[in-house]
């Protein structure tokens, strides 16, 4: 019974998952913020996140560090934030970055129900001015502090836990996104790993 109890999970974990939900993750260099950010990823539904490294080396992710949440989502990599936006866009998405500037707009004014790219930047530089610039909407997570700015994995954490929220009001939980195809084909991959 323990393949039945597995097989049971995986198809539930899939029909949760959500296909036009995604993170872009710019040249994050710790290993360990790029692992916390999957955990957040798979937890959230994403199907699939966007590696955008155009300064640093792709990360190597750890089993301990990201629990195993790099088993359950998918990971894109392009060295051209012209490439991964033209994808993103071709494949519909809206793209919206987080950056500190004076036209940004609050988390907790964004629709984040319809095919949203979410763009996280680097630790120290956090997302770039270019990036920032090509992105279709900037956005910053409202805060008190003296301190304006979040880890990098905390700030795409309260993002994405902000989409599931609305996502939940809309019902978009309640039945899977992925077509039956989709479905066969990712049940068959993961039944692997």
């Amino acid at each position: 019974m323990p393949g039945d109890d597995r097989i049971s999970r995986l198809d539930s974990v899939l029909r949760y998952r959500q296909p036009d939900l995604t993170v872009v993750v710019e040249n994050v260099h710790d290993p360990h913020n790029v692992s916390a950010i999957l955990r957040s990823c798979d937890a959230a539904g994403v199907l699939q996140v966007q590696l955008l490294y155009t300064h640093e080396e792709f990360p190597d992710i750890g089993k301990k560090s990201s629990a195993s949440a790099d088993k359950w989502v998918d990971r894109r990599m392009f060295r051209s934030a012209d490439e991964c936006f033209a994808t993103l866009r071709n494949e519909g998405f809206t793209v919206l970055a987080t950056h500190l500037g004076k036209d940004s707009r609050s988390l907790y004014d964004l629709d984040l129900t319809g095919k949203a790219a979410l763009v996280f930047g680097n630790e120290h530089r956090g997302v770039t001015d270019g990036i920032a610039a090509m992105a279709d909407v900037n956005f910053q997570i409202p805060m008190f502090g003296m301190i304006q700015s979040l880890n990098v994995s905390v700030a795409c954490a309260v993002t994405l836990f902000e989409a599931v929220r609305q996502r939940m009001v809309k019902g978009d939980y309640a039945l899977a996104k992925l077509d039956e195809n989709q479905m066969k084909r990712l049940m068959d991959e993961w039944k692997r790993r």
